[in-house]
């Protein structure tokens, strides 16, 4: 196995055009437990690490350009406003040192549909700029991933940043694991609100071959809402709604069995966890109505 170290992006891009089969490594928080099962012997590893523009992120109007290394601490303690269901799941990755490691490229760039990050950012609504010799695109996450640990890149493409949008609503996030801490998801369920264009957005993982967003319910709470004037009443959503809303978000979800759960508990977790992160976001967004109106008083 030899090992590549380019001292900057466009040495980065060279080796990938280069040696196509090498394998990226930042965090190295996912390829290393590969390689030290011996699951994946790959000819070249990639090490991005010298690439200080991939640790650096942006805040912009209606954007976050989030470079693909910047670890999960940093999301947590600095992005919390703009991007709060990313930071919800970035608390709930492995332990503080693989959170001070790990980023959101590492996730995107194995495509587990276990990965923490996955459900958040379908929710969210996110570009993935990629690049190459060639030249640079965007894939639009719900594009992204294409199979089971598989997605949109092409052989001599790297990973650069995320355009992520800001938060114009709360946002939540929820993860079933077998234990508190260092636990990969039996599965997650990510929802965020986005007023500005009254529609909900949601983000399902661990229960289907690829991180996926639940449409069905998304389709059928955006119209309950709209009809039922929630948005501007801000009104308790009734229980009928949300009920209806857990069960397709369960429906949507297609998943194995497996050591860390079964596919009809990871149907009824996900139709849980939908109901309960609807209760709370729209009880925030509830909540922001009632100091808007105090303020004004």
């Amino acid at each position: 196995m030899d090992f590549l170290r380019p001292a900057s992006w466009e040495e980065a891009l060279a080796a990938k055009a280069e040696h196509p089969t090498a394998v990226p490594i930042a965090g190295g928080t996912d390829v290393m437990v590969e390689i030290n099962f011996d699951h994946r012997r790959p000819e070249y590893l990639l090490d991005l690490n010298r690439i200080g523009e991939l640790s650096e992120w942006e805040v912009g109007e209606e954007n976050v350009l989030l470079g693909a290394s910047v670890p999960y601490s940093a999301i947590m303690e600095n992005l919390r406003t703009e991007l709060p269901g990313l930071a919800l799941a970035s608390h709930t990755v492995a332990s503080p040192q693989i959170r001070n490691r790990g980023g959101v490229g590492g996730n995107l760039g194995t495509a587990s549909p276990a990965g923490d990050a996955h459900p958040a950012l379908l929710a969210a609504d996110c570009e993935v700029e990629v690049e190459s010799v060639r030249g640079s695109r965007l894939i639009p996450i719900d594009a992204f991933y294409t199979g089971v640990k598989r997605n949109a890149l092409a052989a001599d493409e790297l990973i650069k940043r995320v355009h992520i949008k800001k938060a114009d609503g709360p946002q939540q996030y929820s993860k079933v694991g077998t234990r508190n801490a260092m636990v990969i998801a039996v599965c997650a369920f990510g929802i965020a609100l986005h007023p500005e264009t009254r529609t909900v957005r949601t983000g399902i993982g661990s229960a289907a071959p690829t991180p996926i967003r639940a449409k069905a319910a998304e389709e059928f709470l955006n119209a309950a809402l709209e009809e039922g004037g929630f948005w501007e009443s801000r009104k308790i959503i009734t229980p009928s709604i949300a009920k209806q809303f857990a069960e397709l978000a369960s429906g949507s979800a297609n998943p194995i069995d497996d050591v860390r759960g079964t596919a009809s508990y990871r149907r009824h977790a996900v139709g849980i966890m939908a109901r309960r992160t609807l209760g709370w976001t729209w009880e925030s967004y509830r909540g922001e109505g009632r100091s808007s109106i105090e303020g004004v008083a």
